[in-house]
C-alpha cells in the first residue's frame, strides 16, 4: 500500500478557507476544484478513495460537494477536520451573502451590481462545462455508465420524470449490472484509515448532538 502524506492541521486550515473563497460553480466546480487539488496537486488522498467518498456524497441527500470537504476533513484529522472543512466552506459564501444583503438593502438595485452578478453568473457557467468534461471521464467509465448518465439527462430535462424516481430506478439498474460492468472505484489503496470505528454508542451520540443542534 502506498503511505499516506501527513497533512498538518493548520496546512489543511489554509486550503479549506481559500477553498471556501474560490469554490464558485456549484458543487460539481467545487468538486472538480477539490478533486484538483486534493487529489492531483497535494495528493492527499488517491483517485480510488476519492471517487468512493464522492460516489457516498451523491448518494446522500443534500448538498453534496460539502458533505465531501467534510469527509475528506474527518478522514484527515478527525472531527476537528470535519469541522473546520465543513464549516469554512460554507462561511464565507455567508460572509459574502450578508454584505450583498446589507449593500442592497441600504444603496438599492444598481446597475452596475446586475452587470457584476451577470458576467459572474456566464463565467460559472464555462467553470460547470470544464469541471464536467474533468469529472465525467472519472466517474464514467464504462459504456453502461455513460448509458445511464444519457438517459437521465433525457429523462429529467426533455421528458421531465421525477427527479427522485430516475435515481432510484437508476441505483436498482446499476446494483443489477454489477461493479464490474458500471466500472465502479476500487478499494482505495492510500494508506489512510478513519479516525475512529462506528460503533453503536458513538452513532447514538452524534446522532443526539446532531438532531440537538
Amino acid at each position: 500500500m502506498a503511505s499516506a502524506p501527513h497533512v498538518d492541521f493548520r496546512t489543511a486550515l489554509r486550503f479549506w478557507t481559500k477553498l471556501g473563497f474560490i469554490s464558485f460553480g456549484g458543487p460539481t466546480g467545487q468538486i472538480a476544484i477539490m478533486h484538483e487539488e486534493v487529489v492531483e496537486r497535494r495528493r492527499w488522498l488517491d483517485e480510488d478513495r476519492f471517487l468512493h467518498a464522492l460516489s457516498f456524497c451523491m448518494f446522500l441527500p443534500g448538498p453534496e460537494a460539502q458533505q465531501l470537504a467534510t469527509y475528506i476533513g474527518w478522514l484527515l484529522h478527525g472531527v476537528r477536520g470535519g469541522i473546520a472543512a465543513g464549516g469554512l466552506f460554507v462561511l464565507p459564501a455567508a460572509v459574502l451573502m450578508l454584505a450583498l444583503a446589507w449593500a442592497y438593502a441600504a444603496l438599492g438595485e444598481l446597475a452596475w451590481v446586475t452587470d457584476v452578478v451577470a458576467g459572474m453568473s456566464a463565467a460559472v457557467v464555462g467553470i460547470v462545462a470544464a469541471a464536467l468534461v474533468r469529472i465525467a471521464p472519472r466517474g464514467l467509465r464504462t459504456a453502461a455508465a455513460v448509458a445511464i448518465a444519457v438517459l437521465v439527462f433525457l429523462t429529467t430535462s426533455v421528458i421531465g420524470l421525477p427527479y427522485p424516481a430516475v435515481i432510484v430506478t437508476a441505483a436498482f439498474v446499476g446494483a443489477a449490472l454489477g461493479p464490474r460492468v458500471m466500472g465502479a472505484p476500487n478499494e482505495p489503496t492510500d494508506a489512510i484509515a478513519p479516525p475512529v470505528r462506528p460503533t453503536a454508542r458513538r452513532t447514538a451520540t452524534v446522532l443526539a448532538v446532531g438532531l440537538a443542534l
